[in-house]
């Protein structure tokens, strides 16, 4: 897996891993504001549910860019750790839940055998880091003590937020990101290129 990568592969992962480690932590401050929001209604929890995608996002966009076996894995887990080394008040178990968050992101890529990364693909990679990450915060969260209601609510919320926010959303700015011309040397870059009709130029 490893052997594929390049070099550049390995600063973009890492450039983006740290940029949106630092983005993941600001949004948790957003979560709150939702939480303290939802609360007197009874929906405290739906808080973080609703925007629960942020968390996702860079693993889907560093795919969609590189396209190769593993990038969204580590991408997730470089902002996970990011985020701890930055002064996050969850610690290390963050690191673990990045992890998990990565390898549920990298299963709809590895169903392809890295082949497909069409809108409907970083979607569903939305959707599984999602499916993924929910019985691991049901344990490490405590979301046993919620009602039977409330916790499928929060399941279903965050899949909807995986798709919209981590899949399409990722999308839309990776896109955006290549219509730049600084990913002109990986394959996201050569579809828009190709798309206006000019010839690439690798670097």
């Amino acid at each position: 897996m490893i052997k594929s990568w390049r070099l550049k592969d390995i600063v973009l992962m890492s450039v983006l891993g740290v940029v949106f480690g630092f983005i993941y932590l600001g949004f948790f401050g957003v979560g709150k504001v939702l939480v303290a929001i939802l609360t007197p209604f009874g929906f405290g929890p739906i808080g973080y549910e609703l925007i629960y995608g942020i968390w996702f996002i860079v693993s889907i966009i560093a795919a969609y860019i590189i396209r190769k076996p593993g990038v969204a894995f580590t991408a997730e887990t470089i902002a996970a750790i990011t985020e701890v080394l930055v002064g996050s008040t969850s610690g290390p178990t963050l690191i673990l839940s990045g992890m998990v968050q990565g390898l549920g992101a990298e299963i709809a890529f590895a169903l392809t055998k890295w082949k497909n990364y069409q809108p409907r693909i970083l979607v569903f990679s939305g959707v599984s880091a999602a499916f993924i990450s929910f019985p691991y915060h049901f344990f490490v969260s405590g979301f046993h003590a919620y009602e039977s209601w409330l916790i499928m609510t929060m399941f279903v919320i965050r899949l909807l937020s995986g798709a919209i926010i981590a899949g399409y959303l990722g999308k839309i700015l990776a896109d955006q990101l290549a219509k730049t011309g600084v990913l002109n040397g990986y394959p996201i870059g050569k579809e828009v290129l190709a798309r206006h009709g000019k010839s690439s130029t690798n670097f």
